[in-house]
């Protein structure tokens, strides 16, 4: 598919525009400029029309080594990839001295560009859009990427762009997805841009640089791999400013969508109070889990550290025994190979199967190991059990007065489901079916 990249001064509407054109609200929006930092990509369907789009940082001046400065960069990168540029401008405030200048770098790209004259709706913005003939980049296309209007004269703009582009396209492999989730400066962005061999979204030393999650296809030796980097997630106590609100709601809908999930623990300071609460939510949505510690570097002169925080993993995350502790160094590229196999070995667990025949029998041999308790003077009875769904596993178990089995036993049944068929680091769901008591609600009737 052709590639697209929206450019232009902030707060102009390219994140609006790249949620329009896609159709999701993937890129975060709001009122107040410098919202989006690193390039965001999705698939967009115009009228037909299939191309990949890239959302960028809006264009301004920026001091050398500052954040500003990097984000520039990653702008200019979306640029080079780019076979066409939609340039957008806010008609409603005109032209600015900043149009020119960035438009001029777009002329110097020698890249065909689309002049998109931006918050046009109800003819509001005409005369900004008029103005904007002075740019030098054809004509303009009014639009408003708020209210849908002007898409027609897009869809118009952009098929000689599309001539004789082929209408389909076979379907390709289905990635894996997985998530990278962690406390802020935990080192996702940088441990991505090594996996990928490029530096591909923004890192740095300040805390919560990453805003959106940014998807990232990739390939691991015959794997597809389809990597979320997501925004560091803090105490929801401290979550007060709007955007880290849209950020972390941005990741927690990256951990919903995902199949693994890797979370990133700084290695110097591993299994904070937020880290666990990072895993219980991820063991909540049902998702495999891998335990990736980063900065291993810095710590890996200490002998014995490895096998005492598996084994701490395994007292505080008891939910997910057995989850593969893996260490890692983003920045000096170590570990990763170790990784990505824990990744695709987590994918099979949580995809994974038992048989009814060998349920049934490890049931039997745990009901004779250690029977239920009585209630009532009465003993709960279990009958049979099979598994109803995968991703993650999820057995039921059928019998009488289930609703009154302990939470100890529950647990001991599903530590053994786990031991016997090999399930570490995915959550293990169990349902209790009872049957229906036939007398129930009848009259006694004496003779």
């Amino acid at each position: 598919m052709p590639t697209v990249a929206i450019i232009g001064r902030p707060n102009v509407g390219k994140s609006t525009l790249f949620n329009r054109l896609v159709g999701q609200r993937l890129a975060l929006v709001d009122d107040r400029p410098g919202v989006t930092r690193d390039r965001r990509e999705g698939e967009a369907n115009l009228a037909g029309l299939e191309f990949r789009l890239i959302d960028t940082a809006g264009l301004e001046d920026a001091e050398a080594g500052s954040l500003s400065e990097r984000m520039q960069g990653q702008t200019g990168t979306a640029i080079d990839a780019a076979d066409l540029i939609f340039f957008v401008i806010d008609a409603r405030a005109g032209i600015l001295p900043a149009d020119g200048t960035f438009a001029e770098q777009v002329r110097r790209s020698g890249k065909p560009v689309i002049l998109l004259a931006n918050k046009a709706e109800g003819n509001a913005g005409m005369a900004g859009a008029y103005d904007s003939f002075s740019l030098g980049l054809g004509d303009p296309v009014p639009i408003s990427a708020e209210h849908g209007e002007g898409l027609g004269g897009l869809v118009e703009a952009l098929e000689p762009f599309f001539a004789g582009d082929e209408a389909g396209r076979e379907p390709g492999e289905k990635p894996l997805k997985v998530a990278i989730v962690g406390r802020p400066n935990a080192g996702k962005s940088t441990l991505v841009n090594t996996m990928i061999g490029s530096d591909r979204l923004l890192t740095g030393p300040e805390a919560g640089i990453t805003r959106d999650t940014i998807s990232l296809d990739w390939r691991w030796r015959d794997h597809a791999i389809r990597l979320f980097d997501t925004a560091g997630l803090r105490k929801r106590a401290r979550v007060e400013d709007k955007l880290e609100k849209l950020s972390v709601a941005d990741a927690l809908r990256a951990i919903r969508f995902a199949e693994v999930v890797i979370v990133l623990l700084d290695a110097t300071i591993p299994f904070e109070k937020q880290d666990l609460s990072i895993v219980d939510l991820i063991e909540s949505e049902g998702r495999a889990l891998v335990i990736g510690l980063n900065k291993w570097d810095l710590v890996a002169d200490k002998p014995g550290l490895l096998k005492e925080l598996r084994i701490e993993a395994g007292r505080l995350l008891p939910q997910v025994r057995g989850a593969a502790v893996v260490p890692v160094s983003g920045l000096a590229g170590e570990g990763i190979d170790k990784l990505m196999a824990a990744v695709v070995a987590a994918a099979e667990v949580w995809n994974r199967r038992v048989s009814t025949a060998k349920m049934n029998g490890w049931l039997e041999e745990a009901l004779a190991a250690h029977a239920p308790p009585a209630v009532s003077g009465r003993r709960i009875k279990i009958r049979y059990m099979t598994q109803v769904k995968a991703r993650p596993p999820h057995f039921a178990l059928f019998g009488n007065q289930l609703d009154a089995l302990p939470k100890s036993y529950t647990r001991y049944l599903v530590n053994g489901i786990r031991e016997t068929f090999d399930l570490p680091g995915v959550p293990i769901r169990l349902s209790m079916r009872t049957g229906k008591n036939p007398f129930e609600g009848k009259k006694k009737v004496w003779d």
